[in-house]
């Protein structure tokens, strides 16, 4: 196995996995901050996708479309086609309510981020569950 490539899946996941723990942490704080909370969401799951592609040894562009990711992924385990609609899902949140005009409304929904949380747990648990276990960080 590949140290370097294992050691830098394992350091996209660890990120990924505090990208869901940032985005369950503010969305729990009553009036907290709902729009950086789902952007956490969609941070987890790209995270997760580049750790797995990283993990394989494929290149990825810079790039905070997830489902382009998703797709990229698919190319090699086709069982990321499941995760194409949630990577649709989740991709907006990389700008939709991080910059002024271009949130159709100011704030995400607590019925949206809890969505975008479980497609990015979901992302994120699958992606787990294809990598051996000394890929899996912290």
């Amino acid at each position: 196995m590949d140290e370097r490539r294992l050691r830098l899946a394992r350091e996209w996941l660890a990120k990924a996995s505090h990208d869901l723990q940032n985005a369950r942490i503010v969305g729990a704080v009553p009036g907290g901050p709902l729009d950086t909370a789902i952007y956490h969401c969609q941070q987890a799951a790209e995270k997760a996708v580049k750790g797995w592609l990283a993990y394989q040894g494929v290149a990825f562009e810079k790039t905070h479309d997830v489902a382009g990711l998703v797709a990229q992924a698919a190319d090699i385990e086709s069982r990321f086609l499941a995760w194409k609609g949630a990577a649709a899902i989740l991709t907006p949140y990389a700008s939709a309510f991080r910059y002024p005009g271009l949130a159709v409304e100011p704030m995400p929904s607590q019925g949206e981020l809890q969505e975008a949380l479980g497609h990015a747990q979901g992302i994120y648990d699958f992606v787990l569950g294809l990598l051996p276990p000394q890929a899996k960080g912290d």
